[in-house]
């Protein structure tokens, strides 16, 4: 393996500059806004509206949704407020947050979904790339900006059934597709600014669990996400941590994932023409994106996911996170039936183990749909990634197949103090157009 000396002295010397002026730097070289250090405690000054005080009591085992909406809708009338949920499980279908109105759940508090798909109308909505008539979530809001979820309680998807019923589905059908068996998200917050979700466990989800689309300015920190696998193993099939759809300025922080699908992805679009923004204008990119602290263990498949539905991804951070048994450390999807492009990527300060590779740079082709397009028109263009100052044991220190090279351009590589221990530290160095080595161990 080759060592090669980095960075170039001008950037070396500007990064030094604003280390000593206490500014972190994005892997671009641009200043990263001081908003990203900004985590303090939520505090609304607004009126607290308890459900309790207005006729909705916990434990009467019949969903109270009609109850929620009047009372959200009432709020909103009112002015705006905080909807509290006191101690106790409270059942629900689908609710839609109106702007002024925020969700407050006090420690021992549970919001449980309904698991019966009915309880979730079908609106024109954004999952998996797409605009179409699909699921609500559990917690919906659309154009609130400022909307918080917060107080330390849960929100539950009640997703066993659902898991279930996926799998079942398989066994027949090995081409079922996620959205073939119906299934409700957890949350869906869209084109909304200024959003805070902090500190409540997010669990059990049907499907994705919290789904971000078209969100500037989101904080989602210090929360539990995770779906259990429940009786007979059954695991909850795509119930992703975080996707982050169309956003920018994003900090994820202080979050603990596990689940049966990617801990933090990002998304955007879909398609052979996915980038052409006329023609989809739901499709869109992703900026200035802030993963830290974080725990990510044993049931995701990946920590951190680029793909496999974007179009743009740019200036993405991951680092001062552990990895306990997931699948991937860094999955970038070189989706081959979508142009797509991943730029300035930098992950450092991560530690652990994984079950399958430090990096992967895979093309992902199920359920690939050309339109008269060729593989090499599509191809994924990947650039100026760096990994460094981690310490991982994994099965394969980079994933990527010399024969998948027409799917994926890869440039501008830089690994650096790297202790890795691999079963299998073989892979393909020609597959990339420039990679630099520096301080790598790899045992």
């Amino acid at each position: 393996m080759k060592k090669f000396a980095v960075c170039s002295l001008i950037f070396a010397v500007f990064a030094c500059a604003n280390l000593l002026r206490g500014i972190d730097i994005w892997p671009d070289g641009t200043e990263m806004d001081s908003w990203f250090l900004q985590t303090d405690e939520v505090r609304l000054d607004l009126p607290e509206v308890r459900v309790i005080d207005n006729g909705i009591y916990p434990d009467e085992g019949v969903l109270r949704t009609k109850e929620i909406q009047s009372l959200i809708d009432k709020t909103a009338k009112n002015g705006g407020g905080v909807i509290t949920f006191t101690p106790g499980v409270f059942r629900a279908g689908a609710i839609f947050f109106k702007p002024g109105v925020h969700l407050k759940l006090e420690p021992g508090a549970v919001l449980l979904g309904s698991d019966d798909i009915a309880d979730y109308p079908v609106r024109e909505i954004r999952i998996e790339g797409q605009t179409c008539q699909y699921f609500s979530g559990l917690v919906n809001a659309d154009g609130c900006d400022g909307f918080t979820i917060f107080g330390g309680g849960t929100i539950d998807g009640n997703g066993f059934r659902s898991w279930r019923n996926f799998w079942l589905r398989r066994k027949w059908n090995r081409q079922c597709t996620n959205k073939d068996e119906q299934r409700a998200r957890l949350v869906y917050v869209s084109n909304s600014k200024n959003v805070r979700v902090d500190g409540v466990n997010l669990q059990n989800s049907m499907f994705w669990t919290a789904h971000f689309y078209r969100c500037d300015f989101l904080k989602v920190t210090n929360c539990r996400i995770y779906s259990l696998a429940k009786p007979d193993d059954v695991k909850g099939p795509s119930t992703d941590g975080i996707d982050l759809d169309v956003c920018s300025d994003v900090l994820v922080k202080g979050c603990w994932i596990s689940n049966n699908d990617d801990g933090v992805c990002l998304k955007g679009g879909k398609g052979a023409f996915a980038d052409n923004f006329k023609k989809f204008p739901g499709n869109g990119e992703n900026h200035r994106v802030l993963v830290e602290d974080m725990t990510i263990v044993a049931g995701c498949h990946t920590a951190l996911t680029l793909g496999s539905e974007s179009v743009l991804c740019d200036n993405v951070v991951f680092r001062n996170s552990t990895v306990n048994g997931c699948g991937n450390l860094l999955n970038l999807k070189a989706r081959t039936d979508t142009p797509q492009t991943y730029r300035n990527v930098l992950v450092e300060n991560v530690n652990g183990k994984v079950r399958t590779s430090f990096l992967q740079c895979h093309p992902w082709a199920q359920f690939a749909d050309f339109q008269g397009r060729t593989a090499e028109e599509l191809c994924t263009h990947i650039e100026n990634v760096t990994m460094r100052n981690c310490s991982v044991k994994c099965r394969t220190f980079i994933g990527a197949s010399k024969n998948e090279a027409k799917y994926m351009s890869l440039r501008n590589f830089t690994f650096e103090n790297l202790e890795i221990e691999a079963q299998d530290k073989s892979f393909h160095e020609d597959i990339f157009s420039k990679v630099e080595f520096t301080n790598v161990n790899v045992r």
